[in-house]
């Protein structure tokens, strides 16, 4: 069976955001191996505003090669969409209801892992309902002050 995996950056105060959304905190270390993550899954899943910030995301002409061909790998994934609204696009499939259920349907399907990467209400609501089956949480080193925390209002033991 598929595994969902939340797998993503916190700063040392927990927080998975900037107090504006702001993720330039993030850096990727060559230690995290990122791409060997991006080999062991095949299917992303965002919310509806991540998706539209990082879903068909294209690095400019200036980046680093490194960059532009981890971008190109993670474009050729399914991608997953949690959102109230409905919306075609034919880069991703969009979910508006029964987030358990796709999750089931979703795990039972062939194929490699299943990439929780968020927004932070998608992921907030991925760990109320006990979804995520593997945390893997890259802490870095700056404390923000304030944010979206990555464990908001949680009420029992993971």
């Amino acid at each position: 069976m598929r595994k969902v995996i939340l797998n993503l950056a916190v700063s040392f105060d927990g927080f998975i955001e900037g107090p504006g959304g702001e993720v330039d905190w993030c850096i990727m270390e060559d230690d995290m191996d990122f791409g060997a993550f991006l080999d062991r899954v095949d299917t992303v899943l965002y919310g509806r505003v991540s998706y539209d910030a990082w879903g068909n995301y294209q690095p400019g002409d200036d980046a680093p090669e490194a960059e532009k061909s981890m971008w190109r790998h993670l474009h050729t994934m399914d991608k997953e969409v949690f959102s109230h609204t409905e919306r075609k696009d034919t880069g991703a499939t969009f979910i508006t209801s029964g987030i358990p259920k796709a999750i089931r349907v979703l795990r039972q399907q062939d194929g490699k892992d299943i990439w929780l990467y968020g927004g932070a209400s998608l992921i907030s609501t991925f760990i109320r309902l006990d979804l995520v089956d593997v945390y893997t949480i890259s802490v870095h080193p700056v404390a923000l002050g304030k944010g979206k925390p990555l464990f908001e209002a949680l009420d029992h033991r993971l």
